[in-house]
C-alpha cells in the first residue's frame, strides 16, 4: 500500500496546537462545506459543448480541475475566451444559472460537517465563509446545507481588490470578525484557496474532495484530510483543546 501525501504530511506537521487560544475557523463552500465541483463540472461540461468549444469534445476533469476548479469567474471569462471577456463573463453567468439548479437538487454536505460545526459552535468560535463564488451561488449553498445561521460573515472574493489566489478574501475576513491569523485555522480544498490563506498567514487544513493530494501539497497546507470525519483532523483538535484547556468531544 503506497503512503498518501496527506498521511506522509501526518508525522510531522499535522499539529494546530501552536493556535490555541483558538478564536476563529474560516471556511472555503464549494468542495470545502459540499463537494459541488461535479457539478460545476457538469454545467461547464454541457455550456461549453453547446457552443462548441474544444471542437464540441467534453472537457476533461484534468482541464476543469487546471483552468477553473477554486478560480474566480473573472479568470475563468478570461481563460476560457481570452480577448473576450464580455462574452466570458456572460457565460459564466448563464453556467451559474445552471448550476444553482443542479445544486437545489443534489448538493450534499462533506461527511462529518455538522460534527464540526457543533465542535465550533460549543467553544464559541468566530466563523466565516470565504469564497470565490458568486453571492447567489455561495447564499444558496450555506442556505441548503443549512448554514445560514452559522456564519457570522460571508466574505467574496468580488468584494475584495483581489480574488484567492491573493490573500484578501482571508484578510478581510480577520478584519470583520476582529480575529487574530495567529489564532485562526482555514478549510479549503483547492490549489488557489490554500495559496490565499497561506499568504494571509494562517494555517490551512486542505481537503482532498476533488483535487489530486500532490498538486494540493504544493500548495503548502498544514495536512490534508478526506472530510471532516477524518482521525487526523480530530486528533489535531484534541491536541489544540488540550493546549487550550479544553475538553475535545466526538474526537
Amino acid at each position: 500500500m503506497t503512503v498518501s501525501a496527506s498521511e506522509n504530511s501526518s508525522s510531522s506537521s499535522s499539529s494546530l496546537a501552536h493556535l490555541a487560544p483558538l478564536q476563529a475557523v474560516l471556511f472555503d463552500v464549494d468542495g470545502t462545506l459540499c463537494d459541488s465541483d461535479p457539478l460545476h463540472h457538469h454545467a461547464f461540461c454541457v455550456m461549453l459543448q453547446e457552443i462548441g468549444f474544444n471542437g464540441g469534445v467534453p472537457i476533461t476533469e484534468e482541464f476543469f480541475i487546471e483552468n477553473i476548479a477554486g478560480k474566480h469567474n473573472d479568470d475563468i471569462a478570461e481563460i476560457l475566451f481570452p480577448g473576450d471577456r464580455e462574452r466570458g463573463l456572460k457565460f459564466c453567468e448563464d453556467k451559474e444559472a445552471m448550476f444553482r439548479k443542479l445544486a437545489k437538487e443534489q448538493l450534499k454536505p462533506i461527511d462529518g460537517l455538522y460534527k464540526l460545526r457543533k465542535w465550533i459552535e460549543d467553544r464559541g468560535l468566530r466563523r466565516a465563509a470565504v469564497t470565490n463564488a458568486p453571492k447567489p451561488n455561495a447564499e444558496l449553498m450555506i442556505s441548503l446545507l443549512g448554514l445560514s445561521d452559522f456564519f457570522e460573515a460571508v466574505i467574496l472574493g468580488s468584494d475584495c481588490e483581489r480574488a484567492k489566489p491573493f490573500p484578501d478574501p482571508y484578510l478581510k475576513a480577520l478584519e470583520v470578525l476582529h480575529v487574530s491569523k495567529d489564532h485562526t485555522v482555514v478549510f479549503e480544498d483547492s490549489v488557489s484557496g490554500i495559496k490565499a490563506g497561506v499568504a494571509a498567514g494562517m494555517p490551512v487544513v486542505g481537503l482532498t474532495t476533488r483535487n489530486p493530494e500532490h498538486l494540493l501539497m504544493q500548495a503548502k497546507p498544514t495536512f490534508l484530510i478526506k472530510d471532516y470525519e477524518d482521525p487526523k483532523l480530530w486528533a489535531a483538535l484534541e491536541e489544540l483543546d488540550k493546549k487550550s484547556g479544553k475538553q475535545t468531544d466526538g474526537a
